[in-house]
């Protein structure tokens, strides 16, 4: 599909009611295909994310020569080949619009005996690669890029990995499972140092399978030699999607929303505490664990927001969710600041330039800062915004549609489907007014 020929038109008046599950969780559906395909014995998964960034890494194992079947309802079977049993790609594995599966891939494939190219769309081949290129060549792999550090990378196999210690210098989950993966393959022992948590879905998924992983405060480490062993996951709903629709659901007048089996993972529910500090109406329900991740019921109910200064410890557990949370803070009485997110700026768009110049477009009051953004509540007003291609881009000003004077018209939204391939008929069915118009 051009990505340039979907549009979202969002009208005001609406509202949010009612119970829905959001889709599957993106994170630890790409890790349930990646482990489960480097595990002895055969995988299954419940829950999976059927969009194009999770499918992108699916297609990939399969390229590598791995059985997957699925996916029917979210469910996949994964056939695993070990931790060796992997297979030389017969062409560049192309990874679409998914920084997720080429950063973790880079660290997978550098312990490889075959050599292997890592490609994507125009967005994915202009974000950093850097990050995760120099620590790999620092443990011994064999990678190029571009001139820049982007994509494409090309991976040569039949090296030799040594495990080293890495001190992060910016909180990534990326980064981090990146070199744990390839820690996997490597002569010793492979740690990080985080300089704030992140989300620890890939120490979960690798205990899960059996594999021993080391914590000690802020570092984590393996050591090369063992074996994962295939697992049964059941994949908790994404509590980045189900954010729009807790965003929504707190902007909104007469507001009431349940949103089912959320991941509650407390490396990713730094929207919640946001929220609850901007003052939103959130309980917690029902909270459990299923396959070693914690899951709740989320209700939220409408309320006025205030503005606050967003805490930078919060910032790594709520990075996904910034687009949609300065919607709420546009919807806020006072002012709120965000410092210490310069992440931001190197997503699938520049985050805080494409989220400030939108929301000036409708009339907010939203100066970006190198690391963040300050934002003065005003009426939302109607408007056509540009979502620069970027999904939560698109569905955040779709969201802010419940509180605007007049219609929202969003460009550029096809790349929704890498994440929420239903965000569409999900919010109509909760009461947003919302159509697609697709051109071209």
């Amino acid at each position: 599909m051009n990505n340039n020929n979907v549009n979202f038109r969002a009208f005001p008046g609406g509202t949010l009611r009612g119970e829905a599950r959001v889709p599957g969780d993106k994170s630890i559906s790409h890790r349930s295909i990646m482990l489960g395909s480097i595990a002895e014995g055969v995988t299954h998964v419940k829950g999976f994310l059927e969009a194009e960034d999770c499918l992108a890494t699916m297609n990939a194992f399969r390229a590598m020569g791995v059985e997957i079947e699925g996916p029917v309802n979210g469910e996949v079977v994964v056939h695993g080949v070990g931790l060796h049993g992997l297979q030389a790609p017969q062409e560049p594995l192309y990874l679409g619009n998914s920084g997720t599966s080429m950063r973790l891939l880079s660290g997978l494939l550098s312990g490889q005996s075959f050599d292997a190219v890592l490609t994507g769309d125009a967005s994915l081949t202009r974000r950093p690669m850097k990050r995760v290129t120099e620590p790999l060549r620092q443990m011994g792999a064999v990678i190029k890029t571009s001139p820049t550090g982007t994509a494409p990378l090309k991976i040569r196999g039949g090296g030799t990995l040594e495990g080293i210690h890495y001190d992060m210098p910016v909180a990534s989950a990326q980064v981090k499972s990146c070199l744990l993966l390839a820690g996997l393959y490597a002569d010793g022992e492979t740690s990080v140092t985080e300089p704030a948590s992140t989300r620890d879905h890939t120490e979960r998924m690798l205990a899960g399978f059996g594999y021993p992983v080391t914590r000690d405060g802020q570092r984590i480490g393996v050591r090369s030699g063992g074996t994962l062993h295939a697992a049964d996951i059941d994949v908790p709903s994404d509590i980045s999607s189900a954010a729009f629709f807790m965003v929504g659901a707190a902007i909104a007048e007469n507001a009431d929303v349940t949103l089912r089996h959320v991941g509650v993972n407390p490396t990713r529910t730094g929207v919640i505490d946001i929220l609850k500090l901007m003052g939103a109406d959130i309980e917690v329900l029902n909270p459990r664990t299923v396959g070693g991740e914690p899951v709740a019921d989320i209700r939220i109910r409408s309320s006025r927001l205030k503005g606050i200064q967003i805490p930078e410890k919060l910032v790594p557990l709520a990075i996904d969710e910034f687009p949609v949370l300065f919607v709420a803070a546009a919807c806020a009485s006072g002012e709120t600041r965000l410092s210490g997110a310069e992440e931001l700026r190197v997503k699938e768009s520049d985050r805080i330039q494409v989220m400030a110049d939108g929301l000036q477009t409708l009339g907010v009051h939203a100066i970006a800062t190198p690391d963040g953004m300050v934002i003065q509540p005003r009426q939302i007003k109607g408007g056509a915004v540009d979502s620069h291609g970027d999904h939560r881009i698109a569905m955040a000003f779709a969201i802010a549609a419940l509180r605007a004077s007049g219609p929202i018209y969003i460009s550029d939204c096809a790349n929704v489907n890498t994440s929420f391939p239903s965000f569409v008929s999900l919010a109509k069915g909760l009461g947003l007014n919302i159509n697609v118009r697709a051109e071209g």
